[in-house]
């Protein structure tokens, strides 16, 4: 029916009638009627448009654009009947950001997950987080105020010491999950991380961290600055996943050895497979216990389960390769999270349809 009506389908026009029939734009994009001044172009369209944008790999609105003016059977199925209707890039910048300010592609991307995987029971969440570059100019964090220094060695008698401030994983076990959002930062700054190689790399940007379910689902995520530690975010990402399915494993690599992290996910139901973190001292008894395991074949059934981790690498590569992680065109956290959103919007879909088949 649909082909009678638009015309002949290519393999990416399916893939976005896919998506869109799922993701239901519709019922979070909405449109303001009357008022004074101008009338809204159809936000509806535009959303349908972005979403294009995705599953095309296309990095630029321009090209886009471009797109719709020769593609009819693209620019129908997002709405536009003419290529004279198409609005022109300001109007998509506008629009942008107003799917940005209001997280219009978190809201879709938590109802699908809600609807789709809500009622069913998840193996393994595997949190992690991948670099995103952008193209803006890092802001330097402040200089944190300078402690009084005081002698080594026992305090003297009478002598009041100012307690030490809790950390941010310790002020998370008391907060609540707008709270621990509002306490991280999400502007733009340098990071640095050792890559699988060995070698130090830093990039200007922010830093996706990215709950992923069995199957390479992608179930939440979010953004912070570059120079954000992969533990701080583990806590809050963890709540929220938690509170959109139901889950038995928590696996997450070395980054996350902290007590207060495996205390929380415990404190969920779930159980922490967090892989331990050598310090000072322990590695030759840990060398000394992998060679022992080795030569007697043994399996341990947390390493066969953290095996399983695999799919957090197989999602960001995916994010960066097929859906824009690396085509970061537009500045802020608000927009930037929602470019990526999108993104992991057209992964979640396409990932559920495979489970399906």
């Amino acid at each position: 029916m649909l082909r009678s009506e638009v015309g002949p389908l290519t393999g990416e026009h399916e893939r976005l009638v896919t998506v869109l029939g799922m993701v239901r734009v519709e019922v979070f994009v909405s449109m303001r009627d009357g008022g004074p001044g101008r009338p809204l172009k159809d936000r509806h369209a535009l959303a349908r448009a972005f979403i294009a944008k995705v599953v095309l790999g296309l990095p630029e609105t321009r090209m886009l654009i471009e797109r719709l003016a020769v593609d009819a059977t693209l620019r129908r199925l997002c709405g536009w009947e003419r290529a004279s209707q198409v609005p022109c890039e300001s109007t998509f910048s506008r629009a942008f950001a107003e799917l940005a300010d209001g997280a219009v592609a978190t809201r879709m991307h938590e109802a699908l997950i809600v609807r789709t995987l809500g009622q069913k029971l998840v193996g393994h969440i595997s949190i992690d987080a991948t670099a995103i570059a952008a193209r803006e100019k890092p802001i330097k964090p402040e200089k944190p105020p300078e402690r009084p220094k005081r002698r080594m060695g026992r305090p003297r008698k009478g002598e009041v010491v100012a307690p030490k401030e809790p950390r941010r994983l310790e002020r998370q076990a008391s907060m609540t999950v707008p709270e621990m959002l509002a306490d991280l930062p999400t502007h733009c700054s340098i990071g640095a991380k050792c890559n699988a190689k060995g070698y130090n790399t830093s990039w200007v940007g922010y830093k996706l961290h990215v709950a992923t379910a069995d199957g390479d689902i992608p179930a939440a995520c979010l953004l912070t600055s570059a120079h954000v530690h992969d533990s701080q975010v583990a806590i809050p990402l963890a709540k929220i996943t938690a509170g959109l399915l139901t889950s038995c494993y928590d696996l997450m690599d070395s980054a996350y050895d902290h007590p207060q992290i495996a205390a929380h996910s415990q404190a969920l139901g779930h159980v922490p497979i967090i892989e331990h973190q050598t310090r000072r001292g322990e590695k030759p008894a840990i060398e000394a216990e992998a060679r022992a395991k080795m030569h007697a074949n043994y399996h341990n059934a947390d390493d066969v389960r953290y095996n399983q981790r695999s799919s957090a690498e197989r999602l960001n590569s995916n994010l960066k390769d097929n859906a824009g992680g690396n085509h970061v065109r537009v500045r802020g956290a608000a927009k930037v999270l929602c470019h990526l959103t999108l993104g992991l919007l057209v992964i979640t879909v396409e990932q559920l349809l495979r489970q399906v088949v």
